[in-house]
């Protein structure tokens, strides 16, 4: 019993250490997208940070400010969202599938 609890421990550590790992990894990583053909374009982290926004000139009209709005929104939500994908599917690797909260 005092030998399982201690492999238990052992792997648990070692598993600590293969997230941590992972999660400055992740942090280093980026990935793009963009919405609108192109229009507007997110570089993204693996800690959801953006590291840069580009709007290109042809989307931008003073008289419609709300629809350069809603592609903004829609380029954001969908780098958040893929950024949170790369990270799940990251870490599934590690945890087994095992969703421990707050990892990331």
């Amino acid at each position: 019993m005092k030998n399982n609890l201690g492999q238990l421990v052992k792997q648990a550590q070692q598993m600590q250490l293969k997230i941590s790992a992972l999660q400055n990894e992740l942090a280093a990583r980026e990935l793009e997208t963009s919405v609108g053909g192109g229009a507007i374009k997110i570089k993204i982290n693996g800690k959801q940070e953006i590291l840069e926004l580009k709007i290109s000139k042809e989307c931008i009209d003073l008289d419609d400010i709300e629809t350069l709005e809603n592609l903004v929104k829609t380029a954001v939500n969908q780098a958040v969202k893929e950024s949170n994908e790369m990270v799940s599917s990251a870490m599934s690797k590690v945890t087994g599938g095992l969703k421990i909260p707050g990892l990331f």
